[in-house]
């Protein structure tokens, strides 16, 4: 990145374990010779019971002027009075495409998920008797992200519209629109519901290619993609808008594990890997990836992996082979 002037990158560490993996991601980032400009912010469940703000406006300003964002986990408690702070990131910057890319020695697939609308939309009614939840489909939302999944899956195999237009009829309108920009786009595309790609996930995960599909179905499916391949500690996800992005592990906060030094840094790193893709360091976050692979390979595991090692223990790995690959490169 040398000659040009350092990305500021909104660095929002979060709750539970997003601390601890998001310190890892940097440590990794400074390993691989990344050069950026920080900008810590406190956002979260521990500020709003401080303050009663997660997320302030001031520090929304303050993320709209930085290129990007790397956040750890934001916990949010089933509370009527708190607003999700995703929620409210992901609208305010119109973070419509949630990319989530899974892989493991044998599988490689990436779900799409439209990232501001379904369920997720914000329309509801608390009552005491009744609540509610308005479930919005829109064809410019459903267009948009299948125009970004189409482009994923015109330099791959094969798209998979997820539904459930059997019985959600708002998801027909979904579907529909995306067909016509599979068409459009000349990508070979097949549609299927969402409970029998559930049931195939877990069966015949080889069969998914590219998988678009909405806000609520998205979430799900992404968990299960990362009980597939290990752990969700794994999984890294980019959110993308038309001029703003936010790079994050599909991991929640974590609680229970937070401060025992045992948490998976990989999906924040991974993240971190994607976040310097997106800003134009491709080599950068091909160094990085590869490091984790390599690393992951030593046999170096975390308990969810079902080993002991500790979150410092696999941070060093991946910088240790970071820290190899740059002796073993030949002079310039």
């Amino acid at each position: 990145m040398s000659g040009q002037r350092s990305k500021r990158v909104a660095v929002v560490a979060g709750d539970g374990i997003g601390p601890e993996v998001v310190e890892s991601a940097l440590e990794v980032l400074t390993a691989a010779g990344v050069h950026l400009d920080l900008v810590r912010l406190e956002v979260g469940l521990g500020r709003w019971k401080r303050t009663g703000e997660a997320l302030g406006d001031e520090d929304l300003d303050t993320i709209k002027q930085c290129d990007c964002i790397l956040l750890g986990a934001i916990t949010t408690p089933p509370d009527p009075g708190y607003r999700s702070v995703l929620l409210r990131l992901r609208r305010a910057l119109d973070l419509y495409a949630n990319i989530r890319p899974f892989q493991s020695s044998d599988l490689d697939l990436i779900i799409v998920r439209e990232n501001t609308e379904g369920l997720y939309s914000g329309r509801e009614e608390v009552g005491e008797e009744e609540s509610r939840t308005t479930r919005v489909i829109t064809r410019r939302g459903s267009e948009r992200i299948a125009e970004a999944a189409c482009d994923l899956a015109a330099k791959r195999r094969l798209l998979t519209i997820i539904h459930k237009s059997n019985v959600l009829k708002s998801d027909w309108l979904f579907l529909q629109t995306c067909r016509e920009v599979a068409e459009r786009q000349g990508v070979p595309y097949e549609d299927m519901l969402v409970d029998a790609a559930a049931y195939n996930l877990v069966v015949n995960p080889k069969r998914f290619d590219v998988m678009v599909t909405t806000n609520l179905f998205g979430d799900i499916l992404s968990d299960e993609a990362a009980g597939v391949i290990g752990s969700l500690g794994l999984c890294a996800s980019a959110n993308i808008g038309e001029s703003h992005a936010l790079f994050e592990p599909i991991h929640g906060s974590a609680p229970d594990i937070a401060g025992k030094g045992i948490a998976n840094p990989i999906g924040a790193i991974r993240s971190a890997a994607m976040m310097m893709s997106w800003l134009g360091e491709s080599r950068a976050a091909g160094r990085i990836e590869a490091a984790v692979r390599r690393a992951l390979a030593t046999g170096v595991r975390t308990p969810d992996l079902g080993g002991s090692g500790r979150t410092e223990d696999v941070t060093g790995a991946v910088v240790g082979c970071l820290m190899a690959e740059q002796s073993e490169e030949p002079p310039m």
